[in-house]
């Protein structure tokens, strides 16, 4: 018999407004799926995929890019590892950076300005973070010198002895174990030997 009335059916659901979805992990689950996702918006090709696929015409998942913007907020940031994304994703709110994503000469412009980034970024900034050289001090009056006594002269003998004294070697100075020069000998002496036994 199908003659259940409607009031008979939603007796049998509960209400919707006393219904609150709680999630079996607390959250932690869809917290790491929406940590990847923005993650891997740090790679312009992946944002190029993206928008091939067509992903970018839909609403929802505009609206979803919209929604995931509160990872820019100090409390999220600090679990993200690849800060571009956020870059990335503050640029996807803007359609005109979605369509021209689409193009794989604006992807591989995007990705070629992310590798010269990385390249220079720490030289760059350790030009603004470093002390600069404190400035030469001023040079302050001559002092008058005290009178000097006058110097005997020097025998004929100590002067020749000191001319005939070997200079010291550069090579008395040790190099230091591990160094890319003891590495260099270490290659150079065993090239060496290697002539010899096929020389002998």
């Amino acid at each position: 018999m199908a003659s259940g009335t409607e009031s008979d059916e939603t007796a049998d659901t509960p209400p919707l407004t006393n219904t609150i979805y709680k999630d079996p992990d607390d959250g932690r689950q869809r917290f790491l799926l929406e940590l990847e996702f923005v993650q891997c918006l740090a790679n312009p090709t992946y944002i190029h995929y993206l928008a091939q696929n067509r992903y970018f015409e839909d609403e929802a998942f505009i609206g979803y890019l919209k929604y995931l913007q509160y990872w820019q907020r100090p409390e999220y940031t600090k679990f993200i590892m690849y800060p571009h994304c956020l870059f990335f994703l503050e640029q996807l709110q803007n359609a005109n950076f979605r369509n021209a994503m689409a193009h794989p000469v604006n992807k591989e412009l995007a990705h070629r300005q992310q590798f010269y980034f990385w390249k220079n970024y720490r030289n760059n900034r350790l030009k603004h973070i470093l002390p600069r050289p404190l400035p030469e001090p001023v040079a302050a009056p001559p002092t008058p010198a005290p009178p000097q006594q006058p110097v005997p002269p020097v025998p004929a003998t100590t002067v020749s002895v000191t001319a005939n004294a070997p200079a010291p070697s550069p090579m008395q100075y040790a190099v230091p174990p591990g160094s890319a020069l003891a590495k260099n000998e270490a290659r150079n002496s065993g090239v060496d030997r290697r002539k010899r036994k096929k020389e002998g």
